[in-house]
């Protein structure tokens, strides 16, 4: 029997990933700093980084679904031995490291950096040690880019957007990341390497919104506006305590097409995601009604 250690598995991505593991007869350890509750294939190790408690010598796979800075750093000092290591990262490694914004720039660089560590621990253990970089991910209402739209639609009636967001996005579900984990570890040919993880559908910033909002129900308008209408009120809305984590940079990639080939993924462990086609329950607005979010 399989044995597992899961890191982040009660996020948006592990707990799918647990669901899978468990449906498939593993046996899984994993952490959260609140207690939980076990279940058949499943012990909760209540605890964190940096010093994890009451783990085994060795598992079969290592599942890092966290922050790869955090989860890279354990593991370059961590004892225990694990044949297969599949971490998440973040399609931002590639996509704000030139970023005006030096937040951003940070993030891209820590992300960079823990990728290598990682390769570089798990080739001096013998290791495998594989990334998964996924791009705006979606489905259980917990993500912080299109629920948070989706709330802010339904608190307000509609939700405004500059013209010219027009750069391409490919959204993936939480379901085929969870996926993908598996596949990776179980895959021969997926190599010590980080592989992009889009979304099976490559659609315009507003046209993504604009289905999202659409499987609402009352469904918010969406208005696109003149960039410097736009910005007059988003400082509008600055002032009321709104969008105030809302950079110029990530206003300025709307314009961006940020694409990314899932053709690795898909020839070394069969990585074929869905195609965008929302639903209110994605959004945790599955009873959405036009009272306050």
């Amino acid at each position: 029997m399989n044995t597992a250690l899961v890191f982040g598995g009660s996020g948006q991505i592990g707990a799918a990933l647990l669901a899978r593991l468990r449906a498939e007869g593993w046996q899984v350890l994993a952490l959260s700093r609140t207690q939980r509750a076990d279940g058949p294939g499943l012990r909760w190790l209540r605890g964190g980084f940096p010093q994890p408690p009451g783990l085994p010598e060795q598992v079969d796979a290592i599942f890092s679904c966290g922050p790869l800075d955090a989860f890279a750093q354990w593991y370059a000092q961590a004892g225990i031995r694990s044949a297969r290591v599949v971490a998440f990262g973040s399609t931002s490694v590639h996509v704000k490291h030139a970023s005006a914004d030096a937040g951003e720039r940070d993030v891209a660089r820590r992300l960079r950096e823990a990728e290598a560590a990682l390769f570089a621990t798990a080739e001096a253990r013998g290791e495998v040690a594989i990334v998964l970089r996924p791009t705006l991910v979606y489905g259980v209402g917990r993500d912080a880019t299109l629920t948070r739209i989706a709330r802010l639609a339904r608190r307000f009636g509609r939700f405004v957007l500059p013209r010219a967001a027009a750069g391409r996005r490919q959204p993936v579900h939480v379901d085929d990341l969870a996926d993908a984990a598996l596949a990776a570890c179980r895959s021969a040919a997926a190599a010590a390497r980080g592989y992009d993880l889009p979304g099976g559908e490559t659609l315009a910033y507003a046209e993504m919104v604009r289905r999202m909002l659409a499987c609402l129900s009352p469904s918010p308008q969406l208005h696109l506006l003149p960039m410097p209408l736009f910005r007059m009120l988003l400082v509008a809305a600055r002032t009321g305590g709104i969008a105030r984590d809302l950079t110029g940079d990530a206003i300025a990639r709307m314009r961006d097409d940020l694409v990314f080939d899932a053709g690795p993924a898909a020839r070394d462990f069969g990585y074929a995601p869905r195609v965008f086609a929302p639903t209110a329950a994605m959004f945790g607005t599955a009873q959405a009604s036009s009272g306050a979010p």
